[in-house]
C-alpha cells in the first residue's frame, strides 16, 4: 500500500501549498496531489486557487522525491495535444515524478463562468477516450495523424519524449458503470474511485471485465481510493484496513479541516499499520519533517 496526500489547495497561497507538499515529502508520503480547478470548491469562492499544471511544474522543481499529480484533470479544460506537452514538461522538470491523472470533468458551473464548453456526459466520455489515444501517441511517436470525432492531428511530432517510458502512469478517475469504468479498463495504469471496500470491489469487477475484453491483463491496472481522516481513529483505521485487505495499491489521504496536527496524529497512529514502508524505504510517520 502506497500512501498519498491530497493537499487541498483551496484558499492556499503558493508558500502555504509548497509547505504542505514539502511536509508530505519529508513525512514519507508517496505522492502529493493537487486538483485541476480554477476556483476554490470550498470556503470563500473569492479565495485563491492556483492553476494545476503550472503548479505541478513549480512543485516538481521545488521537491526531490515525492511524486506529483492532479487528481484529476478534466478533459474539457485543454486540448489533449496541449495537455500532453504540459505533462511531458512536468515529467522533465520533476525528473520523472509525474502521475498523469485525467477524467471526464464534472463542474458545470465552473465551465459556464469561464466560457468553457461543457458537453453532455456521453460526449465528455467520448472526448476522454480520444484524448487518451492522442496523448499516448504524441508522447511515444513521431508524425502522428489522428482523425477522431472530436480531435484531429496531422503529421504531428512533439519532443522531448517523457522521462518515464513509454509515458507517465495514467490515472483515470472513474465511477460510472456504463461508460467510465469500462474506459478505465481499456486505458488506465491506475484506476481511482471512491466508496467503501464492498462498493469499490463491485466497481472493480466492471473495470476488470472491460480490461479482459480489450485484451489487457487486469493485474496491470493498479487501484486507488481516498481516505478521510476527520472521523474518530477507530473509524479511520477500519476504513483503511478494509482497503488494504481488499488489495488496493494506493490510498490517498485528504488533508483534513482540522489541519496539520491531525495529519501528524494520523502518521503516528494509523499510517505505519497501513503502509509499513514507502517506496523510498521510509516508514510513514517516522521521518523528521519541516512543519508547514
Amino acid at each position: 500500500m502506497k500512501l498519498g496526500i491530497d493537499v487541498s489547495q483551496h484558499q492556499l497561497t503558493w508558500d502555504e501549498l509548497l509547505a504542505r507538499v514539502r511536509f508530505a515529502e519529508d513525512a514519507g508520503f508517496e505522492q502529493a496531489w493537487v486538483f485541476d480547478h480554477f476556483k476554490a470548491l470550498y470556503g470563500d469562492p473569492r479565495g485563491p486557487c492556483l492553476e494545476g499544471w503550472t503548479l505541478l511544474a513549480a512543485l516538481g522543481a521545488a521537491t526531490e522525491r515525492i511524486r506529483l499529480g492532479a487528481l484529476v484533470t478534466g478533459v474539457t479544460y485543454r486540448h489533449p495535444s496541449l495537455l500532453a506537452t504540459e505533462a511531458v514538461t512536468v515529467d522533465h522538470v520533476s525528473k520523472g515524478r509525474l502521475e498523469l491523472g485525467i477524467g471526464a470533468a464534472w463542474f458545470e458551473q465552473e465551465h459556464r463562468e469561464l466560457g468553457i464548453d461543457f458537453p453532455p456526459t456521453r460526449e465528455r466520455v467520448e472526448r476522454l477516450d480520444e484524448a487518451l489515444e492522442v496523448m499516448k501517441a504524441l508522447m511515444t511517436s513521431d508524425s502522428v495523424s489522428f482523425d477522431g470525432r472530436h480531435y484531429r492531428l496531422d503529421n504531428a511530432t512533439y519532443r522531448p519524449r517523457p522521462v518515464q517510458q513509454p509515458h507517465p502512469p495514467i490515472w483515470i478517475g472513474a465511477s460510472g458503470a456504463k461508460r467510465m469504468l469500462p474506459l478505465a479498463g481499456r486505458h488506465a495504469d491506475v484506476w481511482h474511485s471512491w466508496g467503501g471496500a464492498e462498493r469499490l470491489q463491485a466497481k472493480w469487477d466492471v473495470v476488470r471485465r472491460a480490461a479482459e475484453d480489450s485484451g489487457r491483463d487486469p493485474s496491470s491496472i493498479q487501484r486507488a481510493t481516498d481516505l478521510s481522516i476527520s472521523e474518530d481513529w477507530d473509524t479511520v483505521r477500519a476504513a483503511g484496513e478494509a482497503i488494504v485487505e481488499a488489495g488496493w495499491e494506493h490510498l490517498i489521504v485528504s488533508w483534513p479541516g482540522e489541519g496539520l496536527p491531525r495529519v501528524e496524529e494520523f502518521l503516528e497512529k494509523i499510517a505505519p499499520d497501513l503502509a509499513p514502508r514507502s517506496k523510498g524505504g521510509a516508514t510513514p510517520g517516522t521521518t523528521r519533517h519541516r512543519r508547514p
